[in-house]
């Protein structure tokens, strides 16, 4: 199969669909890479350690679509993309589709398949493809987070681990999933005090012997919210339903619970954010400010790490990016009931039920 890997071009996008490594089982597996001239090299890698390893370099990102049957990507397809990508040809990538519909419609114009990462999911409800990027993003929304509480960045002036005589910032965690336990546990070793809520009893009796001393978990309702929201410092968003838009957990009347200053970072954007008030930002304009409360709501937070990033993400794909490749798309999923849950968008139909509820459309078997 030809495969290509075509330079992310959405904003500080810094990532790479595979490393050399990546490309070089491809490779081994007989299958033809082309590679953007540049792709890598935010991430580290060059042209040069792609062609070693049997990788093509092209010269721009029109004739890696033109090449490839599948594409390995990073991020979804933005709207230059679109008229790239054709009939039957296989994207794998994050799509998020559920909060976008004009990507949605063009996706199911183009009659490809497209196969989102964030859907791809394991019979015991994991998501292998969703998780090394959820785990970085939960560590760097709590650092960033405490960069935000600078008042020099319109944050309330708080040192998120404290110093001895005065006490750490207070975190509040919402969501106990990847995301929710990765930011709880950097906010909890940078030494402040944290609160991790969700609404499974079970997994709060997990995190509250896994987590450090200084984690509290706190079943999660609109009342227990509010009653956190007066006494903390920064907000983690972390809250997930797979496919599907996220929950409004935090409305715009219970902004004025909160002391200025006080920082909501909302991981939970790529799936329309779980605060009323959010809305994308960008690494170029991270932050904004709502009612004296500073809102950090970037939709691509492992794109700041992206040498980090790429290698977990890889780790990750390579095994269903060969899969998908050796086999086909659909044998490859008619074996992998994991990956046929990945399957969004087939031949200009919706195959994924969340999506296609969220539009009110119908959805059609994948295969």
């Amino acid at each position: 199969m030809k495969i290509g890997i075509p330079r992310e071009i959405k904003n500080n996008e810094n990532r790479v669909g595979m490393t050399p490594t990546g490309v070089s089982e491809l490779s081994k597996h007989g299958h033809e890479v082309y590679v953007q001239r540049s792709a890598g090299e935010n991430s580290g890698f060059s042209d040069a350690d792609y062609e070693a390893v049997g990788a093509k370099i092209l010269p721009d990102i029109a004739a890696v679509y033109a090449e490839a049957d599948m594409i390995l990507k990073v991020k979804e397809p933005i709207p230059s993309e679109y008229s790239l990508v054709r009939e039957n040809q296989v994207v794998f990538t994050y799509f998020h589709f559920s909060c976008d519909r004009a990507l949605t419609e063009a996706m199911m114009k183009s009659k490809a398949v497209c196969i989102a990462y964030e859907t791809v999911q394991l019979s015991d409800g994991s998501l292998p493809l969703l998780v090394p990027m959820s785990e970085v993003a939960g560590r760097m929304a709590v650092l960033n987070g405490a960069h935000y509480l600078q008042t020099t960045k319109g944050g309330n002036g708080k040192l998120i681990c404290g110093v001895p005589g005065v006490l750490p910032a207070r975190v509040l965690v919402l969501g106990g999933g990847t995301v929710g336990e990765a930011a709880a546990r950097m906010a909890a070793g940078l030494g402040a005090e944290v609160t991790i809520a969700d609404v499974c009893l079970p997994r709060l009796r997990r995190l509250g012997i896994d987590l450090p001393a200084n984690v509290h978990t706190l079943y999660s309702t609109s009342y227990n919210i509010r009653q956190q929201l007066p006494v903390t410092d920064l907000v983690i968003g972390a809250v997930l339903v797979p496919g599907d838009k996220a929950p409004k957990l935090i409305t715009r009347d219970m902004l004025k619970l909160m002391k200025p200053g006080t920082v909501l970072a909302d991981v939970a954007i790529d799936q329309g954010g779980c605060f009323e008030t959010s809305h994308p930002t960008s690494h170029s304009e991270p932050v904004y400010d709502v009612d004296g409360i500073i809102h950090y709501c970037v939709a691509n937070i492992p794109g700041a790490v992206p040498n980090t990033s790429t290698s977990a993400l890889t780790n990750a794909t390579l095994r269903y990016a060969i899969a998908l490749a050796d086999k086909g798309w659909q044998q490859a999923c008619r074996e992998d009931e994991a990956l046929l849950k990945g399957v969004n968008i087939v031949n200009g139909c919706i195959t994924y039920k969340a999506v296609a509820d969220v539009f009110g459309l119908d959805c059609h078997s994948a295969i």
